[in-house]
């Protein structure tokens, strides 16, 4: 049971990595896109 806890605690540590990873390229994305936005209308 050891063996298979450990695996379950990996399964929910990689979502976690792959949901924050997930979430700052989604932001980037987002940020740049409503900077490059904004500077074309401040132009």
């Amino acid at each position: 049971m050891r063996g298979e806890s450990n695996t379950l605690i990996y399964i929910i540590a990689a979502v976690i990595a792959l949901h924050f990873i997930v979430g700052f390229i989604w932001l980037a994305y987002k940020l740049n896109r409503k900077n490059d936005s904004g500077t074309s209308k401040k132009k």
